[in-house]
């Protein structure tokens, strides 16, 4: 049940390129998180876009924009949901989303920055309403929590 808020370089990932990565990206965190393939608990997997103007974007105080292409994720989880090897994963499925969805004619050479946050169980709301890992569990569907509910 992640947020995934994203910045790509403006006109970076057009059109159909940027369809790709925004299912590549859901598609990922669906796997390192454990979510089924249900469309019904993937809506819960919310991927934001946003587009930096070239000039904008600085690494180390220089536009790089015209020798890579920065990507910047920050990916808001619930505490508990990932161990150390999901979080690996995580951060590697992501950075192919990236690679994966660019345009054949992108030449430029793609370095990622993707931030895992966990956030503290009982401070994720949804509609006005807190909810804990057992219900995150549950309305997520993720395989490796389904214990927490029964337990709950």
């Amino acid at each position: 049940m992640p947020n995934i808020l994203v910045t790509i370089p403006k006109g970076a990932f057009p059109h159909g390129a940027r369809a790709a990565l925004v299912r590549r990206i859901t598609d990922a965190a669906a796997e390192a998180e454990q979510m089924p393939a249900d469309p019904r608990k993937q809506f819960l997997c919310w991927v934001v876009v946003n587009e930096a103007e070239h000039g904008d974007w600085a690494c180390g105080g220089v536009d790089m924009t015209a020798q890579v292409l920065p990507c910047i994720a920050m990916v808001y989880v619930p505490a508990g949901v990932l161990d150390e090897a999901s979080r690996a994963r995580y951060a590697q499925l992501m950075h192919d989303a990236f690679k994966q969805s660019l345009p054949a004619e992108e030449k430029r050479r793609v370095v990622t920055s993707i931030v895992l946050h966990d956030v503290a169980d009982g401070t994720w709301a949804g509609n006005g309403i807190i909810w804990k890992l057992p219900e995150l569990a549950k309305a997520s569907g993720y395989a490796h929590l389904q214990h927490l509910i029964e337990a709950a």
